[in-house]
């Protein structure tokens, strides 16, 4: 899949908000310091269509990314951020089970872990929760640049065996900074949403 265009639709808090015209969409969840904006503008190949701050926490709704004219990404609020009032992770929360129980264009959710540390419980509990829903969960492990490559294997092994992967194959090592992988990512949207399907 190449990628020619990118465009920011709306950020919703609500179902009446979503985009009416049941395009495919890939939902992208993640803690909040796992590097999420920085995997989207890696993917898309844009500098700041996502929102990227040094200040976890910064995405506060649903927002969609038309991609293509063909399929949107869904960046959806990060979890685990100590600084969000429990109102907020209360709100985040609902906004996100709301969608994922309405949203009937949902083709594959990738879930953010950061490859350097073992899965947290949040990240444990999103897993299940996504899954849960019946959804395809493909599993990015942001920030393999920062790992050593002899330490790669075992470090794979340890999320997914904390995961319990449904499907130990769904799973992609990335790299924000050097693209590492991207050209994979990119193949397995095709696979989702490639025009042949």
């Amino acid at each position: 899949m190449k990628i020619n265009q990118v465009e920011f639709i709306i950020s919703a808090v609500s179902p009446k908000q979503y985009p009416k015209d049941k395009l495919p969409e890939i939902v992208v969840a993640g803690r909040s310091n796992v590097g999420k904006s920085s995997f989207i503008n890696s993917v898309l190949n844009r500098n700041n269509i996502a929102y990227t701050s040094s200040k976890p926490g910064r995405t506060q709704t649903l927002n969609f990314f038309k991609i293509n004219e063909q399929f949107y990404f869904v960046d959806v609020p990060g979890y685990g951020y100590a600084k969000v009032s429990k109102t907020d992770r209360q709100r985040f929360s609902e906004i996100i089970d709301e969608y994922l129980r309405l949203g009937d264009n949902i083709e594959l959710a990738i879930q953010l872990v950061d490859f350097r540390h073992p899965p947290s419980k949040k990240d444990i509990q999103m897993y299940t929760y996504l899954t849960s829903y019946d959804i395809p969960c493909l599993v990015v492990a942001t920030k393999v640049d920062k790992v050593s490559k002899n330490k790669r294997e075992k470090q794979e092994a340890l999320i997914k065996q904390a995961l319990n992967m449904e499907n130990p194959n769904l799973f992609v090592p990335y790299s924000a900074i050097n693209h590492f992988n991207r050209n994979v990512i990119l193949d397995v949207l095709d696979q989702i949403v490639g025009e042949e399907k």
